[in-house]
């Protein structure tokens, strides 16, 4: 790899050692990927911050990247937590878990990281640009700064990620390049999608498309003639989980897409390929449900604002999740609509969510409207799973 003077003195250790680990991280990823160059990043998102996931091995890397002098160098955020940190006991999490879990939110901020914790950083002020380069690591974040803004990713490491952080570089390749961004199958949806589990079974059906693939081509979308950014990040957390997804390009939804015609390879998705997603991603029958979460990925203000009105004057029977960024919380807290949702009986969990939380063995059956919810529920956590439209999950709590 051409590094420029500075980028081999922090190789040498001129920075520090944390800066010094870091670009023998960068430069071993380049080196595996034949990248020629780095290249500078506006903003970096890192995945790995729940001690559920990262055990003492590591909390003892990041701590040592911190101890050894490593400080951001360009915005950065983090994937959600293992709990709320400020009201992680309401939500049933042990002290022990909690302790851990602070010392890693610790070592992230004395590098500068900025310690909100969400899957959705575009949402809350980690926002790129089209074209900027970035390093972020959620998966469903990838997938939605590649395809629906236009920036430019691969889907990093937890520790990659940090390494990006703490240089403000990445390795020039995969989706950095342009050539590396052309669809390679169109894909025509012939079915109405309105609301987020609709675009969630989507993704499934897309996702499982592209894994038959040895070379995973990317997806071309025709048929989908309007998205939300709900509906988009569902779609994104979807087709990342079951098809590895990190760009796609959707006709008159993505900015990218009108850059290329649509590949000669052609998949029809019909109504038939939705329903049979939506069965899978059930395993259970209501009256067995004793968990709901809304949130994945994290909630925007329109759907919290959505759950208030539902709720309102209700009283919910169930243990009920809402799931957000704590910027988001806030706004909400302005608005009333926390006082609505915590007086009817469900939980805020902010900076967490039902994926990372150490949730396993407390329920048997969860609803939602995630299809990557879950897959997660069933595969990490070994709960039945039932998929509803949003609103009939929050109604799904009062029974």
């Amino acid at each position: 790899m051409k590094l420029t003077p500075e980028e081999q003195q922090m190789l040498d250790g001129a920075y520090g050692r944390a800066t010094q680990k870091a670009m023998e991280i960068l430069v071993a990823l380049g080196t595996i990927y034949d990248a020629e160059r780095m290249v500078p990043v506006t903003s970096v998102q890192i995945a790995g911050v729940s001690y559920d996931n990262l055990g003492e091995a590591g909390l003892h890397f990041l701590s040592e990247m911190a101890d050894g002098g490593g400080r951001t160098r360009v915005l950065t955020t983090l994937n959600p937590a293992g709990m709320d940190i400020e009201n992680w006991q309401a939500l049933g999490i042990s002290e022990e878990f909690a302790r851990s879990q602070m010392l890693v939110i610790d070592a992230f901020a004395r590098m500068n990281v900025v310690t909100t914790c969400s899957c959705t950083p575009y949402l809350i002020g980690n926002s790129p640009h089209f074209g900027q380069h970035i390093a972020w690591a959620e998966s469903s974040a990838v997938c939605y700064a590649n395809s629906v803004i236009g920036a430019r990713s691969n889907r990093e490491g937890g520790p990659s990620a940090l390494a990006a952080a703490l240089t403000g570089i990445t390795p020039e390749y995969g989706f950095h390049l342009e050539e590396n961004r052309r669809p390679g199958i169109t894909l025509e949806v012939k079915v109405a999608l309105p609301d987020n589990d609709d675009f969630g079974a989507l993704g499934v059906v897309i996702g499982k498309q592209l894994e038959r693939f040895k070379q995973k081509p990317i997806a071309y979308i025709l048929g989908v003639d309007q998205a939300s950014v709900e509906n988009l990040k569902s779609f994104c957390a979807s087709v990342a989980t079951y098809g590895g997804a990190a760009l796609f390009h959707m006709r008159g939804v993505t900015p990218e897409a009108d850059r290329y015609a649509p590949p000669d390879e052609h998949i029809t998705i019909t109504q038939a390929d939705l329903d049979a997603a939506k069965a899978a991603l059930t395993s259970a029958e209501s009256d067995e449900a004793d968990f709901v979460s809304l949130g994945c990925p994290h909630l925007t203000l329109n759907e919290i604002a959505r759950i208030a009105e539902l709720l309102k004057g209700r009283t919910v029977t169930k243990e009920f999740w809402i799931t957000t960024a704590r910027p988001t919380k806030q706004m909400a807290d302005m608005m009333g609509y926390t006082r609505s949702i915590e007086e009817a009986g469900a939980k805020f969990a902010a900076d967490t969510c039902c994926v990372v939380a150490p949730v396993k063995g407390r329920f048997k059956v969860l609803v939602t409207d995630s299809a990557k919810a879950c897959y997660y529920a069933a595969g990490k956590n070994k709960f039945k799973t039932i998929i509803k439209p949003f609103d009939e999950v929050v109604l799904a709590t009062l029974k």
